[in-house]
């Protein structure tokens, strides 16, 4: 019975970082060397990061990526990996247009390439912009073991190349993806990844990318299944790893080559004869999946940090007000980058509460931070007086001259201005823009109110249990929540109540659901009337607001494109 050593490289890419990318590859098949494996798979497009959006149009890039690819096989083989089958994804290009490609590479060369059947076109996704489908599976046989591969979406869809490799026959499929984070996304991959088995006879690897790419954040949760469905091992989620384990293959299928539907099979030889019989590794430990709260804090702390670090950053500053997000903010930076790198600033206006200012400061003694008071009510005076502001107007100066201190102090020191705005505040428009939607990046762009103060308790109870010092100081979640803008001022002197808010939001915005939809589900006409306007009136903000990670599975950005100038109304 054949037997083959199996890795799965779950790795933190970066895009357009070809030389970098390379580098990892190199560094993880030599720790797969090291272990004693065969075979080792990487994620999709991990030469060239994922997503590269237009730069698959370049013709330059795409020129440095297969030169690249082609300087990895050369590389791979000169530090004594060339017996191993690597599986690499990469970008390439032929006479009909861009791919989305992987290749085995194996000694010294590029052994078998495939293109990327089912391209993604929703959501975040618009690969039929950019790729043209492949139409061909190159299997290729390694120790007398027969190994086919598809391509993430080939893998989500049903039909296609994993059907094909099914008639055809095969002993394992490996299965390279770039998959984006989505709350409770690994309650379907493993009945998917089991399903997918069954359907090709054959144990599958189903292997992710992790890491932050601008607001997609990637969380791994690879997993290696038997022909049944039955999990084999599972990495963890938002850490790189590498899952190495040994698998044993019946042989003896039906084998096909040329035509099978509507894709040419050809059957690449690397080795044919089966290795000698060897002592297996211990099986690896199967992770767990992340329990809800977790799994979301971890997409943001990971989001946050490789936004802040793959562009060269090395700080973040911010408003610490002392409200509920600027705290949970600021906990996300010192996980992310540690409390040395957090800069923390208090912009008090005649308004400013003393119990803000001190939650303020004890949130920055708590996590660690630096802590600086800059007042602004000298210059929202100046801005006041010579204007003759009042109302509206007053309200957004004192926001616009905070954006103005956090902006002029990234200048001057190069820090990275995070923006604190949630994704209820961001939905209805309750933010000034150029104000408090300054900045670079906005970790909780995606969370929405209620889920905000979930968090908070959740990573002060998770604190608890190591005996550490909660980060955030209960008075900031306790508190009713207040721009403090004007005397007394309350959230929800403008909103509904933030439960019944979100939950209208859900089903306007997540949902796509309309006024009547919503009344059927028993809201208030009056208040679905107030908050869709308010949405609806808002498209000008969301579009000028800092990119976020992504965590739901419709945020705003690449999930939900509307038009700014529009006549319609729901209603």
């Amino acid at each position: 019975m054949p037997q083959l050593r199996i890795a799965a490289a779950q790795v933190n890419t970066r895009v357009g970082d070809l030389s970098g990318n390379a580098d990892l590859i190199v560094e993880w098949t030599r720790k797969a060397a090291e272990q004693g494996a065969h075979l080792v798979v990487f994620p999709e497009m991990a030469l060239t990061g994922y997503p590269v959006e237009d730069l698959a149009l370049r013709e330059s890039f795409t020129d440095a990526s297969k030169a690249t690819l082609a300087s990895l096989a050369t590389r791979l083989a000169d530090s004594g990996c060339g017996a191993l089958a690597v599986y690499v994804g990469y970008l390439d290009a032929d006479e009909v247009g861009p791919r989305n490609a992987a290749a085995v590479l194996h000694e010294g060369r590029v052994a078998a390439t495939q293109f990327k059947h089912h391209l993604p076109n929703y959501g975040v996704f618009d690969e039929r912009r950019y790729y043209k489908p492949g139409q061909t599976l190159d299997i290729i046989q390694l120790h007398g073991v027969e190994v086919g591969m598809v391509i993430c979406e080939d893998l989500w869809q049903d039909g296609g190349p994993i059907t094909a490799l099914g008639q055809a026959g095969v002993d394992l499929v490996v299965s390279p993806n770039a998959s984006p984070y989505e709350k409770n996304k690994d309650d379907q991959r493993l009945p998917l990844v089991a399903r997918r088995a069954a359907e090709a006879g054959a144990p599958l690897v189903y292997l992710n990318l992790i890491g932050g790419q601008d607001e997609l954040v990637f969380d791994g949760d690879s997993i290696i299944v038997s022909a049944d469905g039955s999990v084999v091992t599972r990495a963890p989620q938002f850490v790189e790893h590498m899952l190495v384990t040994d698998m044993w293959f019946p042989g003896g299928r039906q084998r096909h080559a040329g035509q099978v539907g509507e894709f040419t099979v050809r059957r690449v030889a690397l080795s044919a004869d089966p290795l000698p019989a060897y002592e297996p590794l211990p099986l690896p430990p199967v992770a767990e999946p992340l329990p809800e709260e977790a799994e979301v804090w971890f997409a943001l702390v990971t989001g946050l940090r490789d936004y802040v670090h793959k562009n060269g950053f090395r700080s973040v500053t911010f408003g610490m007000s002392g409200g509920i997000d600027s705290a949970v903010v600021a906990a996300l930076a010192a996980d992310a980058l540690g409390g040395s790198a957090v800069y923390g600033v208090s912009m008090p206006s005649s308004y400013s509460t003393e119990h803000s200012k001190d939650d303020a400061a004890d949130l920055a003694k708590r996590i660690g931070s630096h802590y600086d008071v800059q007042p602004i009510g000298a210059m929202v005076d100046v801005f006041v007086n010579q204007l003759g502001l009042t109302g509206l107007a007053e309200e957004n100066v004192q926001a616009r001259c905070r954006g103005v201190t956090l902006m002029g102090l990234s200048n001057q020191y190069g820090h990275l201005v995070l923006a604190t705005g949630n994704k209820t505040e961001l939905a209805v428009g309750y933010s000034t823009i150029y104000g408090d939607a300054v900045g670079g990046f906005a970790p909780i762009k995606d969370v929405p109110k209620t889920l905000v103060w979930q968090l908070a308790r959740w990573r002060n109870a998770e604190a608890e249990k190591l005996g550490e010092i909660p980060p955030i100081p209960e008075n900031s979640i306790t508190k009713p929540p207040s721009a403090e803008l004007r005397p007394g001022q309350l959230d929800t002197d403008s909103l509904p109540d933030y439960e019944l808010l979100d939950d209208i939001l859900d089903d306007y915005v997540e949902s796509d659901r309309g006024r009547s939809d919503l009344l059927a589900q028993g809201f208030a006409a009056e208040v679905i009337d107030k908050v869709l306007t308010m949405v609806d009136r808002a498209e000008y903000k969301r579009r000028q607001y800092p990119p976020g990670t992504k965590i739901s599975v419709k945020g705003f950005g690449r999930d939900r494109r509307l038009p700014i100038t529009s006549g319609w109304r729901e209603g």
